[in-house]
């Protein structure tokens, strides 16, 4: 057979439908992480690659983390280095957003391609093992006689354990913007600041804390759930007395430039892996909440999200 005919051949063949020659390409996943590893973003790209593959929706996933900025410099990285990639994957969430918003990056969310939201999480408040410090209440009053010997630890500029410790400080009637806060690249820095007593309080997501709460070195003080979590014996801030609540949402974002048929595909190749074994046990062991949602939905929560935090962060003095 000829050349030309060959060809003609495989492109037939493949608009049947009897070669699904995109299929090959979508196998081999680049997945942007816009974090140090340990994080909740590290761990939520690593866990979602695996079941991509147990998925059978990719024979292999290859990662690169580039942590900063709230995800920022990731983004810009993704933007920049994967136009029209339609093997390109990258995790997200209300994180960058908050980012986006105090820290204005040259690049735009808006310039790479939604594909879908996975998980919720709520935020977990901790001290140091031997800190003088036992409860909420302690920090709020601390936090009250003098802000600034109050020193959080947590996520980039904008995560939403900054957002909270700013409507804490509300709550209590200190002005927001005298809070103390020192942002880390990733939730292993953070980890180690609290482990090594450098901080007064950190906050991150409760998978990220729950082996040194559990081994006891780190007190748990507050959850920023509605409701305590399952299998959690932490107190909810509302418990506490202070009216707040906020989760922190992850998802996966394409390439810029991909078209509506690549985007479909890889929105069903990540749809098909967390109906795996190996997902669901990555939700149960991180305390992730279930909150998937793509296509023009997804679309729309995110400008939705962007307002209101946009507007949270207004009325919490970070912007």
């Amino acid at each position: 057979m000829r050349r030309n005919e060959f060809l003609k051949t495989i492109a037939a063949l493949a608009a049947a439908g009897a070669l699904p020659l995109t299929a090959s390409a979508a196998q081999n996943i680049k997945m942007m992480i816009p974090a140090n590893p340990g994080g909740g973003w590290d761990t939520t790209g690593r866990a979602l690659g695996k079941a991509l593959i147990d998925a059978k929706a990719a024979d292999s996933v290859t990662y690169d983390n580039k942590g900063g900025a709230a995800g920022a410099l990731g983004l810009a990285q993704f933007v920049n280095g994967s136009k029209g990639d339609p093997n390109a994957l990258m995790v997200m969430g209300a994180v960058m957003l908050g980012g986006i918003i105090t820290g204005k990056p040259p690049v735009n969310l808006s310039q790479a391609t939604p594909i879908a939201r996975l998980t919720s999480e709520y935020n977990v408040f901790v001290l140091p093992a031997n800190s003088p410090l036992k409860t909420m209440a302690d920090v709020v009053a601390q936090l009250k006689k003098d802000p600034g010997s109050v020193k959080w630890g947590g996520g980039s500029r904008g995560s939403t354990e900054h957002i909270v410790a700013a409507m804490i400080a509300q709550k209590a009637g200190v002005d927001p913007s005298k809070i103390n806060y020192v942002a880390f690249r990733g939730g292993g820095e953070a980890t180690a600041a609290i482990l090594g007593g450098n901080v007064t309080v950190g906050g991150s997501g409760y998978s990220e804390f729950s082996e040194y709460i559990e081994a006891g070195k780190m007190r748990a003080i507050a959850v920023t759930s509605p409701t305590r979590l399952k299998g959690v014996n932490v107190p909810t801030l509302k418990e506490q007395g202070i009216d707040i609540e906020l989760g922190n949402w992850r998802g996966v974002y394409g390439a810029p430039g991909i078209t509506p048929a690549q985007r479909a595909a890889l929105t069903d190749a990540v749809m098909k892996a967390i109906k795996t074994k190996s997902w669901a046990e990555a939700m149960e062991k991180n305390s992730w909440t279930p909150a998937v949602l793509s296509g023009p939905a997804f679309d729309k929560f995110v400008d939705d999200e962007f307002a209101l935090l946009r507007a949270t962060m207004v009325k919490a003095g970070m912007v």
